[in-house]
């Protein structure tokens, strides 16, 4: 199968890694670290911009695309050019090629389901985001869910939640606290390349699949587990009402505060997705050997 992956990035490069011994993988980028970091892992590598229209033409035909592009963690309005427009203009640029692609997996986020008061939510849970950034998602989901198969192209979405890994463990966060109360939803980096994988490999029917791990867990119980693998004291804790009061919080960030939810990978199981990492336990096994190494080392 020929596979592009446009915004090879975090999850973008492990993919390709993942893809490329026995798929014909190309991944997108703009900056050279991006370049380098597509080529180590075996993959063909093009430097485009993947919401340019032009930039695109040299890209390469292919079988399924992967929209895997980061808005950098700017506004609403970045965010916009890039999932909304950036992903109509992909939709409407490979439909137009003689030889169109048949698939496209789109990566969203858990961040659209908006709060449920600790509730369980799945694919088929309606949507209710709660930042305009989120609103700007549930706009590309429909790019991808109904704009790209009016074009001849079968639409994915796989619904991302909160990832972490290798660069992106941020231990200290929890262990050093202070620590807010509420819900963790998370993905290890491989499970969520890994998703990914599975989704262009079993071609299911589905058009959302909620990538998440078998276990949402509460920050206090995440950051006292740490501190215990850790061999340090647990940090100190805030109720989501402690940290509001400060008053140093964006209106953006209060809303992703107050919101609530736990993620379900029930119809993932169904489907037969298997889990390298399946809870926080085993995903955050190699951070903390790697801090215990250290306090050995200081010692």
């Amino acid at each position: 199968m020929r596979v592009v992956v446009l915004g090879a990035g975090y999850v973008g490069v492990e993919l390709c890694r993942r893809l490329h011994p026995d798929h014909d993988v190309t991944g997108v980028r703009r900056s050279d670290a991006g370049i380098a970091a597509i080529e180590a892992t075996g993959a063909s590598a093009v430097r485009a911009d993947v919401t340019d229209d032009t930039e695109l033409s040299v890209v390469p035909d292919c079988d399924a695309l992967v929209f895997a592009a980061s808005s950098g963690g700017r506004g609403a309005e970045a965010a916009r050019e890039v999932y909304v427009d950036g992903l109509r203009t992909v939709v409407e640029h490979f439909a137009e090629r003689p030889s169109p692609p048949e698939r496209l997996v789109y990566t969203s986020s858990t961040s659209v389901y908006g709060d449920h008061d600790g509730e369980w939510v799945d694919e088929g849970t309606p949507l209710d985001p709660q930042t305009e950034k989120a609103e700007v998602l549930v706009e590309a989901e429909r790019v991808a869910r109904e704009d790209a198969p009016e074009h001849g192209i079968d639409g994915t979405v796989v619904r991302f939640a909160g990832l972490y890994g290798p660069d992106r463990y941020r231990l200290e966060r929890y262990v050093e606290g202070p620590v807010t109360q509420g819900y963790l939803n998370m993905l290890h980096r491989d499970d969520a390349a890994g998703v990914v994988e599975f989704v262009l490999d079993t071609d299911p029917d589905d058009d959302v699949v909620l990538a998440v791990d078998d276990e949402p867990v509460d920050r206090w119980s995440l950051a006292d587990w740490l501190a215990d693998e850790c061999g340090v004291e647990p940090p100190e804790k805030r109720t989501v009402e402690e940290r509001l009061d400060a008053g140093d919080l964006s209106a953006a960030a209060e809303r992703r505060l107050r919101t609530s939810k736990r993620c379900s990978n029930d119809r993932l199981h169904e489907l037969g997705y298997e889990f390298a990492y399946p809870t926080y336990r085993e995903g955050y096994r190699a951070a903390v050997e790697a801090d215990r190494a250290d306090l050995g080392s200081t010692d």
